[in-house]
């Protein structure tokens, strides 16, 4: 499958066919400028795909293309789109891009808990892409964001309530 040959990660995933990376090959990926561009390509495919802009390659920054109102028509109706994001959102971790993924999740967060504009995308947003985040910091900081936009605030199971509250 397409997303899979273009995030490769080191585990199976849907396409069985699919050879999970080694940490090796990883390295190898990561020394090549080249093969790096081509991800960061691939990366704002992707993005496009689904009515996203990357501002900065740089910094990972977002922000919803011109097409995002029928982009988020296909995300909200079609949910096998929230694998290849969880997916996309490993491999990114994997290459080095800690900080796209800060930039992904945090879109994804305040486009479903915010904006309300992808209601069937939320449960993946909390349950997987959230936990994607390697930088427990960064992960933290996204939990909390979460929490603070969630509703009913009762109902949040991602994280303890009594630690969120007095989270700075």
């Amino acid at each position: 499958s397409f997303p899979s040959r273009l995030f490769p990660l080191r585990e199976h995933g849907m396409n069985w066919r699919a050879k999970p990376l080694t940490w090796k090959e990883i390295q190898a990926f990561k020394k090549s400028k080249e093969v790096m561009q081509r991800f960061i390509c691939a990366y704002q495919l992707m993005l496009r795909f689904y009515g996203i802009t990357l501002v900065s390659e740089e910094t990972g920054e977002l922000k919803r293309a011109e097409n995002w109102a029928e982009r988020f028509q296909n995300l909200n109706r079609f949910s096998h789109n929230n694998l290849r994001i969880t997916r996309i959102l490993k491999c990114l971790g994997e290459m080095g891009y800690e900080h796209y993924q800060v930039h992904l999740v945090k879109f994804f967060l305040t486009e479903t808990l915010v904006k309300e504009t992808l209601p069937n995308v939320k449960k993946s947003a909390l349950d997987y892409f959230l936990f994607t985040i390697r930088n427990k910091r960064k992960r933290r900081e996204l939990v909390h964001y979460a929490w603070q936009h969630f509703r009913p605030r009762s109902s949040f199971v991602w994280g303890p309530h009594d630690k969120l509250l007095k989270y700075r």
